[in-house]
């Protein structure tokens, strides 16, 4: 028994020593059961059914205006590997935005039109963008791996037991039937993506002042929906609005020193 004991510990200990990454810009310490190119996969995948079950825009403007923002943010994220794609969905009740693994981002016209000019489509983009590059749902994956089947990595678990695990991929990454707004990251992971994003913008050239603006459009735009951020695992939009005012001086010495 104690020499199981200690054979469990000793692989505990492995995995954590090669699972061990750090998050973009904020530099926080991650644990992951995911590699990066089986998240790629998984976002390929789940980005391709999602298309096929959606109306594209024919706003070529507006397209156009997404896919300049979208690749100069992506050119500031180092992340040369991913296989960047935007496109702009039609449906104007969802007011949401989401990139999955590999750089896979889609608008809905619902929130192209909350945004308005550039910056705050920056806002939106540079957002999405950093839940990708940070692995947030790769995060997410590793907890439902830890949890659900003992913290194998995902390449045992489809070995196992694939239609568990496939499953459980489309809740982490929210594809499929499971999209990102029906299951929300973290306020962890919103917060980071708010910091990252934030940088990320201002890298790229847009002005991070937006980030503020376009928050305050989305507390007006939900006033008196929002439950209380104690029951949400999102923050509350005055939260990030005070968490982005606080990092505003980083970011301007991003921005203005373009």
């Amino acid at each position: 028994m104690r020499l199981l004991r200690l054979s469990a510990w000793l692989i505990v200990v492995a995995c954590v020593v090669l699972a061990c990454a750090k998050a973009p810009v904020t530099g926080r310490r991650q644990f992951l059961l995911v590699t990066e190119a089986q998240e790629m996969q998984l976002g390929a995948d789940g980005y391709a059914e999602i298309l096929e079950t959606s109306t594209l825009s024919d706003d070529g403007e507006a397209v156009a205006q997404l896919r300049t923002i979208g690749r100069r943010i992506a050119d500031v994220t180092g992340e040369d590997d991913y296989d960047w794609e935007f496109n702009l969905i039609e449906n104007d009740s969802i007011v949401n935005a989401f990139c999955l693994p590999g750089g896979k981002v889609a608008f809905y016209t619902g929130i192209m039109e909350l945004a308005g000019d550039e910056n705050e489509i920056a806002t939106v983009m540079a957002h999405e963008i950093a839940h990708a590059t940070a692995r947030h749902g790769g995060e997410r994956m590793t907890q439902l791996l830890m949890y659900q089947l003992g913290g194998i990595a995902l390449s045992e678990a489809l070995k196992n037991n694939r239609e568990e695990t496939m499953v459980m991929a489309q809740v982490a990454y929210g594809v499929g039937a499971t999209l990102a707004y029906i299951l929300p990251y973290s306020r962890k992971h919103e917060s980071e993506a708010d910091h990252i994003g934030l940088i990320y913008m201002a890298k790229a050239g847009y002005d991070p002042r937006a980030a503020v603006r376009f928050w305050k459009k989305m507390q007006e735009h939900y006033a008196g929906q929002e439950p209380p951020e104690w029951l949400s695992t999102h923050p509350s939009s005055q939260t990030r609005i005070d968490d982005l005012e606080r990092l505003m001086p980083e970011a301007l010495g991003y921005y203005e020193g373009k």
